[in-house]
């Protein structure tokens, strides 16, 4: 049994990443894992680090809440569209209003180096593209990949990081989705 927090990035209520979203929960849930499901979208805080690490900025109670589930869960599943080769503001404002210094992360005094204090997690990326995923991956090298695997989650410690890319979706078909939506059942079974 794992403790799981969804993230899903998506800022739209009703999208297919949040069928994806409940269909892993229902799957992990079913597996006798223990899920929590946090859709962005609902939350209410300011997506601007207006001070960057400088001056820490009161904490919204949605933040305090999100980072009390991602301190708690095992498994970390992120579940995002790809817009403009990289992921929706409203995730990247509440990757940079959640995982702060002294949470995620902590810079060691006169260092250049870090501690890693999500370390011990594990992670599942899931993200849709109207780009065919080989496309996205060889010739645009997956810019979202790269920013949330390495530079974000790698970065706060979290390993392994595993990822599923999901496309073309514009103009997909029931049975394309369908067939996705039964991959991402087995995941969340596995809770991988």
């Amino acid at each position: 049994m794992k403790k799981i927090v969804i993230i899903n990035g998506h800022p739209k209520k009703g999208s297919f990443c949040n069928v994806l979203c409940d269909t892993y929960k229902a799957a992990a849930n079913a597996s006798g894992n223990e899920v929590v499901l946090i859709n962005l979208y609902e939350l209410k805080f300011n997506l601007d680090l207006q001070n960057g690490f400088s001056s820490p900025e009161e904490l919204e109670p949605d933040i305090i809440f999100a980072q009390e589930k991602i301190k708690w869960a095992q498994h970390i599943v992120i579940v995002h569209p790809v817009w403009w080769g990289s992921v929706p503001a409203l995730l990247k404002g509440f990757f940079d209003r959640t995982l702060l210094p002294g949470f995620a992360f902590k810079y060691r005094e006169n260092s250049v180096m870090w501690d890693k204090l999500l370390a011990g997690k594990t992670a599942r990326i899931i993200y849709t593209s109207d780009t065919p995923i080989w496309i996205y991956k060889y010739f645009f090298m997956a810019p979202s990949v790269n920013q949330v695997k390495n530079r974000v989650l790698e970065f706060c410690g979290v390993k392994p990081v595993k990822v599923t890319g999901i496309g073309p979706i514009r103009k997909s078909t029931s049975e394309f989705r369908t067939n996705w939506i039964e991959k991402i059942e087995s995941l969340g079974k596995n809770a991988s």
